[in-house]
C-alpha cells in the first residue's frame, strides 16, 4: 500500500492486505472522584506528571546563588512541599515540579520555575498562587518570582509505534458503536476544549464511509498534502488543531470493502506528520468490526470516551463497544449522554426517556457521566464549521465540555502512572513487582519463573504445544535488563540473552508468587 504524491492534494492507492504531619494545601478535586457522578458544572482538577518521569521522590533541581545557604533552600522546599497534588496525594517537590531554584538571602529574593507535564493543567494558576503564598510566608522572604512552564509527557510506548505516532503523548478514542448519537460532535468539541486549555491537539476522523470532520470544521486548506521527500501526509489545521480525515483526501466518501478501509485508516493514521501532540482525539466509526479492531491494534489507545443517548436501543449498541474496549484493555474513562433533555415553558422535558447513560455507568463501572442537552446551537455549530466551544466559550455546552476535558486530562495522567509502575524489577530483593492497573493487590514474582512461563513460539511449539524452553535452560539468578509497557495489557521484558518476552497482565496474575521475601535495604543488598 503506498501513497501517491501530488503537488497540492493527496491521493490514496489501496490493496486488500490487512495491517497488524504539617498542614498541606490540598487543591480540591471534585470532578473526578472515585464515585460515579453526573456532571453539570465545571470543576478543575490537576494533572499529574509524566509516568515516564521517576516515581520516587526527587529534589528540586536547584541552581542556587553563592550567597544562599542550605538552610534557606531547605526552608523554601519545605514550604513548597505543603502544596499537594490532589489526584495522587504527593507534594509538588516530590513530583519534581520545582526547577531552577535561585535564592538571594541577603536581599530576601526567591525565584523558581514550576514545570508541569502538560500545558493543559487545569489548576496551574492555583499552583502558581499557592507557591507564591507559601514562600512569601517565610520571615526572611521579601520578593517571590514564580514562572510556569510545561515539559510534555513523553509517549509511554514510543519505541513500539510507527514513526508518525511516536511523539503523541495520549491517544483518546471517542466511540459510540452506533451512528447518529453525536459522537463526532463530542470528539470535535472535546478536542477544541483541550486545545483551549493549552494542549497541543490533533483530530483523526476514522470514519471513511461517512467522514464528518470536513463539515464540522472550516480549515483554509481543505486538502491533505504530501511531503514528497518523506512520502508522509501533512495534516491540515483549523484554529491550531491538526486535522486528518478521508474527507480531506479529495476523494469524497469511500465505497470499498472492509479490508481496504482498514488499510486506508492505517495509512492515514500512521504516515501523518502529527508532530508533538499532547492529545490525539480519534473519532471512531460506528460498530465493533474490523475497522475498530484495526485502530485498537495499530495504536495503543490511552483511554476511551463513550457517547450514548437516553434510548434503550442506544445502550444495547454502546454496551457492545464498552465490552470491546474491555477485551482490548482500553479503559473507558467517561460517558457522555447526548440529547438528554430540553427546557421549555419553565419545565424540563426528556423526549427520549432517561437512564441509558446511568445504566452504562452502573453496569460497567465507568465513574464519570456528563449530560448534553438538546440545543439548536450545538447542531448548528456542527453544520457551520465552527465548534460550539469556540463559538460560545462561556455557554452551558462549553462548560460541560470543559468539565469533560478536565476529567480526560486527569484520567490519562492516572492511567499513564499506573501503566508505568504496573510491573517493575526490585534489584534489592531480586524480584519482579506486579500491581496490575485498577487493582489494589501487589505481588512478587521470581524472574526465572516469569522467564520459564513464556508462551511464545520460541518457548513453546505452536503446533504440538511441546515445551521447547526447558527448566534448566533458565538460570536461577537471571535478572531482567529492561521492562517496558506494551499498551494497557502487557509488558515487554528484555532478558540478558537478548530475548524480548511479552508478558500479559492476565498471565502474570496466574504465575506462582513469591512469599515472605525479606525487605532488604540498599546497604544490605
Amino acid at each position: 500500500m503506498q501513497l501517491l504524491h501530488a503537488p497540492s492534494s493527496l491521493h490514496l492507492s489501496f490493496n486488500n492486505s490487512r495491517p497488524q504531619s504539617e498542614k498541606s494545601f490540598l487543591l480540591s478535586s471534585v470532578c473526578c472522584s472515585s464515585h460515579p457522578q453526573r456532571h453539570h458544572k465545571p470543576t478543575w482538577i490537576s494533572y499529574k506528571r509524566s509516568v515516564l518521569s521517576s516515581i520516587t521522590p526527587k529534589s528540586a533541581s536547584a541552581s542556587t546563588s553563592a550567597i544562599s545557604s542550605g538552610t534557606a533552600e531547605a526552608d523554601v522546599l519545605k514550604a513548597l512541599s505543603q502544596i499537594i497534588d490532589p489526584d495522587f496525594g504527593t507534594d509538588i517537590v516530590s513530583c519534581g515540579f520545582v526547577k531552577d531554584l535561585q535564592i538571594n538571602e541577603a536581599l530576601g529574593e526567591v525565584s523558581f520555575r514550576l514545570e508541569l507535564t502538560t500545558p493543559a493543567c487545569p489548576i496551574k494558576d492555583m499552583f502558581e498562587q499557592k507557591a507564591n503564598e507559601v514562600v512569601a510566608m517565610l520571615p526572611w522572604v521579601k520578593n517571590v518570582n514564580v514562572t510556569m512552564s510545561a515539559q510534555p509527557a513523553r509517549p509511554v510506548f514510543a519505541g513500539q509505534l510507527p514513526a508518525g505516532l511516536q511523539t503523541i503523548s495520549n491517544i483518546i478514542a471517542v466511540s459510540s458503536c452506533k451512528g447518529g448519537v453525536g459522537k463526532s460532535t463530542v470528539a470535535v468539541n472535546l478536542a477544541y476544549t483541550l486545545a483551549g486549555m493549552g494542549a497541543r491537539v490533533g483530530i483523526f476522523d476514522a470514519d471513511v464511509y461517512g467522514p464528518s470532520l470536513p463539515t464540522m470544521v472550516s480549515p483554509e486548506n481543505r486538502l491533505l498534502e504530501m511531503n514528497p521527500e518523506k512520502r508522509s501526509i501533512i495534516p491540515t489545521e483549523y484554529l491550531g488543531v491538526k486535522l486528518v480525515s478521508f474527507g480531506f483526501a479529495g476523494q469524497g466518501r469511500a465505497i470499498m470493502r472492509g479490508p481496504m478501509v482498514s488499510g486506508v485508516i492505517n495509512q492515514l493514521l500512521t504516515t501523518t506528520e502529527w508532530g508533538e501532540l499532547d492529545y490525539l482525539v480519534i473519532d471512531m466509526p460506528p460498530g465493533t468490526g474490523d475497522i475498530q479492531l484495526t485502530l485498537c491494534q495499530v495504536v495503543p489507545l490511552t483511554a476511551a470516551v463513550i457517547v450514548t443517548t437516553p434510548q434503550k436501543l442506544a445502550f444495547i449498541d454502546v454496551a457492545k463497544g464498552v465490552r470491546m474496549f474491555s477485551k482490548l484493555k482500553v479503559p473507558c474513562v467517561a460517558v457522555v449522554e447526548n440529547m438528554c433533555h430540553f427546557d421549555a415553558d419553565g419545565k424540563r422535558y426528556y423526549p427520549f426517556g432517561r437512564g441509558s447513560g446511568s445504566q452504562v455507568v452502573q453496569q460497567f463501572g465507568i465513574p464519570h457521566l456528563f449530560d448534553l442537552p438538546i440545543r439548536p446551537t450545538l447542531s448548528a455549530s456542527g453544520d457551520s464549521g465552527m465548534p460550539e466551544v469556540v463559538a460560545d466559550p462561556l455557554g452551558e455546552i462549553a462548560q460541560t465540555f470543559q468539565n469533560l476535558g478536565v476529567c480526560v486530562v486527569q484520567q490519562c495522567a492516572k492511567i499513564r502512572q499506573q501503566v508505568s509502575t504496573a510491573v517493575t524489577y526490585d534489584k534489592f530483593i531480586k524480584a519482579i513487582r506486579v500491581k496490575v492497573p485498577d487493582s489494589e493487590e501487589e505481588f512478587l514474582l521470581h524472574p526465572a519463573t516469569v522467564r520459564r512461563n513464556d508462551r511464545s513460539a520460541q518457548s513453546v511449539d505452536e503446533w504440538t504445544g511441546e515445551q521447547k524452553l526447558q527448566y534448566a535452560d533458565v538460570p536461577e539468578d537471571i535478572e531482567p535488563e529492561e521492562i517496558r509497557p506494551m499498551g494497557n495489557y502487557a509488558v515487554s521484558i528484555t532478558w540478558p540473552d537478548g530475548f524480548s518476552q511479552i508478558a500479559p497482565y492476565d498471565q502474570l496474575q496466574t504465575i506462582e508468587r513469591l512469599v515472605d521475601v525479606p525487605q532488604l535495604t540498599p546497604a544490605q543488598a
